[in-house]
C-alpha cells in the first residue's frame, strides 16, 4: 500500500508538519527516529515558545505537539528510516523491520551540535552547558560565560550573552579568530567581553550544576581551574541528513537546499527545520518551517 506522505523527524518541524497535514486528512506517517522531540526535548526550561507564558519542559512541549498531531490523524512510527530511493515516486524508504511507499516525504531530521567531547559535557547539559545563547542566556543573569568557539557564530552568542552575564569568556584553541574583522572588533569594545587564546577545556565539573572548567594552554601544557556558571559551545552544527546524500541538493556543509517554499531539488520531497535552516535555528522557527512544508505537501498531493 503507497501511504500518502511521510515525515522523517519528530522535534518540532516534523510534529507541526505532522499536524497541519493531520488536520488536511493526509494521514502522515512520522518517523521518529534515534531520539524523539529533537534538540528541545533536551533542554529542562523552554520560556520562548509562544503561548507557554510560565514556561514548560522541552519534553512537555513536545509531548503536547505529538498529542496534538495524533489527535488529527498523525501515526507516530517509533522508527529510524535507514535507507530511502528518492529517484522517482512513490518514493522508498526503509527501517531495520519495516519497508514504506510513500507519494511525498517531508524531512525534518534536524542538526546536531558539534560537541567538545569532553568529561561532564554530557552530564551538565541543561544544566550549565548549552549550545544555544537565545534559549539559554536569560537563565545567567550576572553569571561567569564561557563561550567555546573562534568563529561567527562563537562572536555573535557571545554579543548576544553580554546582555545577561556578567563576564563573558570566548575560548579559542588557536592564536587567531575565524570571525569576521567586524564581529571581533565590536567584541574587543564591550568590557564584558575577554579572550582566551591557545586553550580548550579538558572537562566541565560541578556537583548538579556547571561550577567550573578545566583549562589547558595548547602551546605551554598549563592547566588551570576556572570557575564559571554557564558554557555555551558554538564549534557548529551538522545537519542530520546524510542520508539523503547523492540523492538531494544540498551545501557544502550538508545543509539541504530549498526554494523560498522548502521545495528540494526532487519534487514532492520537502524539507523542514534545521535540515535546511543553517540561520535561525529555533524550534519556533523550525516549527514554522515544519507548517510551510506541509502546505506544500498538501498542494503537491492535490495536484497530482
Amino acid at each position: 500500500m503507497t501511504e500518502k506522505l511521510a515525515i522523517i523527524g519528530a522535534g518540532p518541524a516534523g510534529l507541526t508538519a505532522a499536524l497541519y497535514a493531520g488536520r488536511a486528512f493526509l494521514e502522515p506517517l512520522v518517523f521518529v527516529g534515534p531520539a524523539f522531540g529533537g534538540q528541545i526535548a533536551t533542554t529542562t526550561e523552554v520560556e520562548n515558545f509562544p503561548g507557554f507564558p510560565a514556561g514548560l519542559q522541552g519534553p512537555e512541549l513536545t509531548q503536547a505537539m505529538r498529542e496534538q498531531a495524533e489527535r488529527f490523524g498523525a501515526r507516530i512510527v517509533e522508527e529510524t528510516i535507514e535507507s530511502v530511493d528518492l529517484s522517482q515516486p512513490p518514493f522508498k524508504l526503509a527501517s531495520s523491520s519495516n519497508r514504506y511507499e510513500v507519494e511525498a516525504v517531508i524531512i525534518a531530521t534536524g542538526a546536531t551540535p558539534r560537541k567538545l567531547g569532553v568529561p561532564g559535557e554530557d552530564e551538565f547539559i541543561g544544566r550549565g552547558v548549552s549550545y544555544c545563547a537565545t534559549c539559554d542566556g536569560f537563565f545567567f543573569r550576572n553569571k561567569e560565560i564561557m563561550v567555546v568557539g573562534g568563529g561567527d557564530s562563537a562572536f555573535q552568542e557571545g554579543l548576544f550573552l553580554t546582555k545577561f552575564g556578567s563576564r563573558v569568556r570566548i575560548v579559542h584553541r588557536r592564536d587567531e579568530f575565524r570571525a569576521g574583522a567586524t564581529l571581533q572588533a565590536r567584541a574587543a569594545q564591550n568590557p564584558k567581553i575577554e579572550f582566551v587564546r591557545s586553550a580548550v577545556i579538558e572537562r566541565i565539573e560541578g556537583n548538579g550544576k556547571v561550577k567550573e572548567v578545566v583549562l589547558r594552554n595548547v602551546k605551554t601544557g598549563a592547566v588551570e581551574t576556572t570557575p564559571v556558571d554557564g558554557v555555551f559551545v558554538f564549534i557548529g552544527h551538522k545537519p542530520n541528513t546524510e542520508l539523503f546524500r547523492g540523492q538531494l541538493e544540498m551545501d557544502h556543509e550538508g545543509y539541504l537546499t530549498v526554494d523560498s517554499r522548502l521545495h528540494t531539488s526532487v519534487p514532492g520531497v520537502f524539507a523542514a527545520g534545521e535540515a535546511h535552516d543553517n540561520w535561525f535555528k529555533q524550534a519556533i522557527t523550525s516549527a514554522g518551517f515544519g507548517c510551510m512544508a506541509a502546505m506544500e505537501a498538501e498542494k503537491y498531493l492535490a495536484n497530482k
